[in-house]
């Protein structure tokens, strides 16, 4: 009895030790998880001009709002083909239109005196008035041809954004480095990197204004024609057939650049061609003959000469 108690004892014993150990352990754990947490948390926030910021950019860009139509970044293109009475009158009054909607004519095209007279004009007019001014210019005449395409471009218009705000606390980030750069040779590494960064900013911005000339203003090219002129062709969208068309095009067309060329240059040929030919022959000709070894009889066979007979031999 006394050595199961002993038993019972030293087991309960050694299970309290086991369990304390335990709890010391995970105590342990929730205190080092504690204290490593602000690390994780600093580790976590990207420095302005590190190798973090790109990944800014693109968190930005994931997260970019699903914005309504109005407030959409949308380029809109449109092609209008009139036939009216007057070409010049209704060009001049296209002109007046684009200015009076706040655009302006970035293109005038005109031709003249051939029998048909044509004008090509392209307008860039406000967004918001495009389809205004698309009628306006579809009423001058008698509509034969309208086409209008639109590209949206709000995840480019967000993602620039983001990445010329990531550029320029780079650029800053790299200015206040070279602020206070103590050697010639850090001075030097710091100009070329800071140049190197406002360089990529510059050309963010670029896009961004090029992008936002394209929203801003449409462009619009009218197309007009008298009654005489001949409607334009409608290709109709790129293909196998299409291709395959363009491409006998350009062969049919080689061929007769290449036929007027040998049709200029065959006067030329016969004119000097010949007789140079006839030169070389001739003095070719002459040359083998003079390398020719002459020609040398062979000498006849000479008779046996006779004697008396020779003595017989013992």
């Amino acid at each position: 009895m006394r050595s199961r108690k002993t038993y019972i004892f030293g087991t309960l014993v050694l299970a309290g030790l086991m369990l304390a150990g335990c709890g010391d352990g995970a105590s342990d754990n929730s205190a080092s998880s504690a204290g490593g947490a602000p690390q994780a948390a600093e580790q976590a926030v990207p420095d302005q001009g590190g190798a973090g910021a790109p990944e800014t950019g693109k968190d930005a860009q994931a997260q970019a709002p699903d914005l309504q139509v109005d407030q959409r970044s949308i380029i809109y293109r449109g092609t209008v083909t009139v036939r009216v009475d007057n070409v010049e009158a209704a060009a001049s009054q296209a002109t007046g239109i684009a200015k009076t909607s706040g655009g302006f004519v970035s293109g005038d095209n005109r031709s003249s005196g051939s029998g048909s007279d044509t004008a090509s004009m392209e307008l860039r007019i406000p967004a918001d008035k495009f389809a205004g001014v698309v009628d306006q210019l579809s009423k001058l005449g008698t509509e034969e041809q309208r086409q209008i395409n639109t590209e949206d471009v709000t995840d480019q218009t967000v993602d620039l954004d983001a990445r010329i705000t990531v550029q320029q606390a780079r650029v800053d980030s790299g200015r206040k480095l070279l602020a206070q750069a103590k050697s010639l040779n850090d001075l030097v590494m710091l100009e070329r990197e800071v140049a190197t960064r406002e360089s990529d900013l510059a050309s963010l911005q670029a896009k961004k204004r090029h992008l936002a000339d394209l929203t801003a203003l449409s462009t619009i090219t009218v197309t007009l024609l008298d009654p005489e002129a001949e409607a334009v062709a409608d290709d109709g969208p790129p293909g196998f057939l299409s291709g395959l068309g363009a491409g006998w095009d350009a062969l049919l067309a080689s061929l007769k650049v290449l036929l007027t060329v040998l049709g200029a240059l065959l006067p030329w040929l016969i004119a000097f061609g010949l007789p140079i030919w006839a030169i070389i022959y001739a003095v070719r000709r002459y040359n083998r003959s003079r390398r020719r070894p002459a020609y040398v009889a062979p000498a006849a066979p000479q008779p046996p000469i006779s004697g008396p007979p020779a003595p017989p031999q013992p």
